[in-house]
């Protein structure tokens, strides 16, 4: 699977006030959310992001409180995936919980510039700017992961799983009782044969 857009750059150390300012945490609406998402870094981010683009920072993104709001504005904002050098620890799980891809690749942050055109295979761990053959390597997910963001986050996901579970038990049940029918009409068929020899 790849991933194709339009590249916003940032630096340094973005932290969680930046992605999303507190004053507009009484929403978790993505789409409200949306609207302020990286004010902070960048007040036009907002109206200049279009769906598919890819932000590109440096160390440190999502440094600074816990907020899930953070991820959830990035991708209500139709960002497709955020490449940076490195990532806070509670940002990047965050990240994987609300379905957003993210994807440390130091070399691609230190290559890739604003308004570049940048191509990430996810299964590959791949990162490129379109039309150029140069590759910069990103940290690969496990699968189970690659499973999470695919999706659409972890509560989605472990509501898909509860599902299939649920139609799995289902066509079990079905089946058992399918057996047990025939083996019930079987029964009757042979008891009533029985009868019939015995007249």
């Amino acid at each position: 699977m790849k991933i194709k857009g339009k590249v916003h750059k940032f630096g340094d150390n973005i932290n969680t006030d930046e992605i999303i300012p507190a004053r507009y945490l009484y929403t978790i609406d993505p789409g409200e959310l949306a609207e302020h998402c990286m004010e902070d870094a960048d007040p036009r981010f907002a109206s200049r992001v279009n769906e598919g683009d890819i932000i590109v920072a440096g160390e440190n993104f999502g440094c600074g409180s816990s907020r899930e709001h953070a991820p959830i504005s990035i991708k209500g904002a139709g960002v497709s995936c955020v490449i940076a050098g490195s990532f806070a620890r509670i940002f990047y799980r965050n990240a994987i919980n609300t379905g957003l891809p993210i994807f440390t690749s130091p070399e691609a942050v230190k290559n890739l510039k604003k308004g570049d055109t940048a191509v990430v295979n996810i299964t590959k761990g791949e990162i490129s700017k379109s039309g150029r053959k140069t590759v910069y390597k990103a940290e690969v997910f496990p699968g189970f992961i690659k499973e999470i963001i695919k999706g659409g986050g972890l509560m989605a996901y472990a509501a898909k799983m509860e599902q299939g579970k649920a139609s799995q038990s289902r066509k079990t049940a079905g089946a058992g009782k399918s057996k047990k029918t025939k083996g019930g009409k079987a029964a009757v068929k042979k008891k009533k044969a029985g009868k019939k020899g015995k007249k």
